[in-house]
Order: structure tokens, then C-alpha cells, then sequence
């Protein structure tokens, strides 16, 4: 029996958390109960070696704490690598290390079963990106439902979740650099009132992190500025924050839930966008099937090439750097920027 790529992911998903729940049972206390990040995680009150435990529940989130926290925390992830944060499904151990870590960072909205644990642990030291990273509503891209008919309006708004998420909040600010070094800034407050007597390195860690992605930025904006207006048609809605900070304009072939299958008449819109504005590269991701984006490329003739949303990080990866440097380069070359 055929299932769909949602229902399949849904499956990984729950395998995902079923064997991260007998990692955990295995464990000695210091380990960690998700990926491993940069060592222990969910220890209460400080691991045996006086670092503090923290727990991200996805990776730009693990990559921001082990950048402000250095060698003064354990990070653990609570989604598995190259895992899709969305469907995580937390086992019985995991939200149990929810309460027991010195520090929790997660995201409100964006992974219910995280913001299930939050509330029934209630863990007392929390740090919500949310609050910091200044989301926003980013409704369809260019040509998103234009000129449609009502009986094509009616076939969008039968799909599960509508695909497009009309008036949802954008979680995937970590895409924007700038938006991700406020929530490094957040962090190293949280950890500065948990341990008092490393502060000046936690702020001199948010310090090195906001530097470091300010000259990310700057070298997006330089190379993206021939390509200011440009069309960027990904497979979905994950770059908004991406396109706002750099001046391009994000059509999405599904809505910023990855699960959304597109419609015929969505196919047909973005087949239309794509002719009208010379798009030549269709962009693809990691942990998302590319068929949908395969097949329509292969029809408009136009070539696919990968951008990653990095809300995981995909095997063989290094960091986020590096990703986003990688991202960068499949702009350049897929908008001819050059």
C-alpha cells in the first residue's frame, strides 16, 4: 500500500524517538538524550564535570549554545541528526530530560510535542527563541493564488493545512543571520544568571557569535546584491526570512509546513511565475523529498540545484557556517548573481 511522504516521515519520525528513548536507558547520567551535540545533556544542577546541561531542541538552537556556552556546557539535541524537527516526537525519557537540564532552549510553535514537554516539566530555566528572534508572518511568495478560479481557490483550501499557511507565523528566522545572533545574545544572559562566575565568557561568546554572523551576513549581502528582485522558487516556505534580508522574492512550491503536498493549480502558478520571470533554477532540500521539485523542473526545463533550510543538520555537514556558505553559493550560481 502506497503512504505518503508526510505519513513516512511521520514513521521515521517515531522510529527516530523510539530508538533515541533506548539510547537514553543505555545511558550513564552525563549522556546525551538526543544527538549527542557537544556532550552530556538533562542533567539537573550541572553535569559531574561542573558544566552546565543544556538542551536544544533542534540544531541552529544547539549551535548557538555551543557557541556562547563553550567549554562550560554539555549541549544535547533533542532532534536526532538529520532528522525533520517538525514531525519529533519526543519518548518518555526525552521529556523527562526536559525537566532535569540546567537550561532549555527551544522554539515555541514550531515543534508541538517540545512545547508538550515544556508544559507538563516545566523546566525552570528556559530560554524561547521566539521571544528574540522577532518572528514573522510570511504569507505566499510572488504569484502565489493570483488570478485563480474560484473552483482552483477551493482545491487550495481542501489540502491538509492548505499548503500555504495564510497569516502563519515564520519559525525559520535562524536563515537570517542577524536574527540568529539576538537569540545567542538571549542565551548568554540565561547562562550568566546560572552561573555567575563564567558570565564574561558567555558574553564575550555571544560577542564572537554576533561577529561572526555579522560577517556572514555582510558576505550574503555582498554577492546577492546583483541579484537584488530575483525570483528564488524553493520547494517550500522556509526562506522568507532568508529573501526579506537580502531582497529576493520567495515562491514556494508548497507553504512554509513541509508536509503540504501542492495542488495542481499550485503547480500550474508556479509554472506560471517561473516562465514570467526567467526563473532558471528550481531549489530543492535536504530532508524534504526533491520529486515534487524534480518532476516540475523537468517539465519547465529548467535545472534543480539544493539549498538547505538547516533545520537539521544533514549527515556529512560540519556546521551551521558551513552550510550557510554552501547555501550561498547555490544562490550565486542558481540566481547568476555573478
Amino acid at each position: 500500500m502506497h503512504r505518503s511522504p508526510a505519513r513516512r516521515r511521520r514513521a521515521l519520525a517515531t522510529t527516530a524517538a523510539l530508538a533515541t528513548a533506548a539510547l537514553v536507558a543505555s545511558c550513564s547520567p552525563g549522556d546525551s538524550p538526543g544527538d549527542g551535540g557537544s556532550g552530556g545533556g538533562g542533567g539537573g544542577g550541572g553535569g559531574d564535570d561542573g558544566r552546565l546541561q543544556v538542551l536544544a531542541s533542534f540544531y541552529p538552537l544547539q549551535y548557538v549554545v555551543e557557541q556562547v556556552g563553550g567549554e562550560h556546557v554539555d549541549v544535547a539535541n533533542l532532534t536526532p541528526p538529520a532528522a525533520e524537527p517538525h514531525d519529533l516526537e519526543l519518548a518518555p525519557a526525552q521529556v523527562r530530560s526536559i525537566g532535569d537540564a540546567d537550561l532549555v532552549v527551544y522554539l515555541s510553535g514550531f515543534q508541538p510535542a517540545v512545547d508538550e514537554g515544556i508544559e507538563q516539566r516545566a523546566p525552570e530555566h528556559v530560554v524561547d527563541a521566539a521571544a528574540s528572534a522577532g518572528l514573522e508572518e510570511h504569507p505566499g511568495g510572488e504569484g502565489e493564488h493570483a488570478d485563480e478560479t474560484a473552483e482552483e481557490h477551493a482545491e487550495h483550501a481542501d489540502e491538509s493545512g492548505d499548503g500555504h499557511d495564510h497569516g502563519s507565523t515564520d519559525p525559520h528566522f535562524w536563515l537570517d543571520p542577524t536574527r540568529l545572533a539576538s537569540v545567542g545574545d538571549a542565551v548568554a544572559d540565561e547562562l550568566s544568571a546560572l552561573d555567575p562566575d563564567h558570565a564574561d565568557d558567555y558574553a564575550a561568546g555571544a560577542a564572537a557569535l554576533t561577529a561572526d554572523l555579522d560577517d556572514l551576513d555582510a558576505e550574503f549581502a555582498g554577492a546577492l546584491a546583483p541579484c537584488a528582485g530575483a525570483t528564488l522558487v524553493t520547494s517550500h516556505e522556509a526562506f522568507g526570512y532568508l529573501a526579506e534580508r537580502y531582497d529576493l522574492h520567495q515562491v514556494g512550491i508548497s507553504g512554509i509546513d513541509p508536509e503540504a503536498e501542492p495542488s495542481p493549480a499550485r503547480l500550474r502558478e508556479v509554472g506560471e511565475v517561473v516562465r514570467e520571470n526567467g526563473v532558471t533554477t528550481l531549489f530543492f532540500e535536504t530532508l524534504v523529498s526533491p520529486k515534487v521539485t524534480q518532476t516540475l523542473a523537468d517539465d519547465l526545463g529548467v535545472r534543480t540545484a539544493l539549498l538547505d533550510p538547516l533545520e537539521s543538520l544533514a549527515e556529512g555537514a560540519t556546521d551551521y557556517r558551513e552550510v550557510m556558505e554552501s547555501n550561498l553559493e547555490a544562490l550565486t550560481s542558481g540566481l547568476a548573481c555573478a
